[in-house]
This record gives C-alpha cells, structure tokens and sequence, in this order.
C-alpha cells in the first residue's frame, strides 16, 4: 500500500518546481557535463564525484516522484466541520501561565515548528485532532503542558 502524503496547494507548487529543476539538471548533466575516463584501472575521481552526484540526483528525483503520486491535497473543510481541529487548521492555544501559542497542522513534508507548522504525526499535532474550541489538550513529550484551544481557523485555499 502506497503512503499518503497531506501538503498544501504551496507546498505542491514548491515540490513540483524542485522535481522540474532537477530533470533538467539531470539532463544537462548527462548531455555535457559527464567526465571522460581514460583508463579503466585509472581512479578518476572527477568520474566517482559526478557518479555520486548523479546518484543523489536520481535518488531525490525518485523520492519526488513518489510523493507526487502519492500526495493529498490539504483543503478546507466544510463550513460546518470548520469548528473541529483537523489537518490545514490553524489553531490558537493558551497554555496554563496564559502564553498563546499559533500552530498551523500540516503533513510531515511541510512541518517546520520555527515557522509555527506543526506535523499531525507530532505528539501536539495528534493531541489536537478532533478537539474544539474550549477543549484542554495535555501533551506529555518529552515535558508536560496543557493548552486550552482559544481559536481554530482554516485560511488554505
């Protein structure tokens, strides 16, 4: 069974560049840029870096491949599932010394806590899936904190 892969309509267009960018990398790599070798017991290293090169290449192209295969669109929810934390929400938290905290819940792909996406696969993430407005969510990894769910809103296209 194929894995499902949930990103944003952003996030979609940035791995579809990246995949177009290195197809044609990998084209004028192998049209012009490959080294000669001169002897076969000749080491040339020139030849393995651009062999490892190529490897990393076709490796990462694979891996994008799959992904655009396997991907889900994040969306929004209906109006009326609107109040219900689920994947593309971006929901605000209170904690118990009364800090606010922001996290927009995205797939794996998009997680990046420094820019407030948080992975549902996260402990945070799968602890506010299905909750609403007013619920208390406590997350014990790797500390304990409580969080009461202040606002839950949904601004992807």
């Amino acid at each position: 069974m194929d894995k499902k892969f949930y990103i944003t309509k952003e996030g979609l267009e940035r791995l579809k560049k990246e995949y177009e960018t290195l197809k044609a990398l990998r084209l004028s790599k192998v049209e012009g840029e490959s080294p000669k070798i001169f002897h076969s017991e000749d080491i040339n290293i020139e030849y393995l870096a651009f062999k490892e090169d190529m490897e990393l290449l076709e490796s990462r192209l694979l891996e994008l491949d799959y992904i655009l295969k396997n991907y889900i669109l994040i969306t929004k929810p209906p109006k009326e599932k609107q109040d219900i934390v689920d994947i593309g929400a971006t929901v605000t938290l209170e904690d118990e010394d009364g800090l606010i905290n922001e996290f927009m819940l995205v797939g794996s792909l998009e997680a990046n806590p420094s820019e407030g996406k948080i992975s549902i696969e996260s402990p945070v993430g799968r602890a506010l899936l299905g909750k609403r407005v007013g619920d208390e969510v406590a997350i014990t990894s790797p500390i304990s904190v409580k969080y009461r769910i202040k606002k839950i809103k949904y601004e992807i296209s």
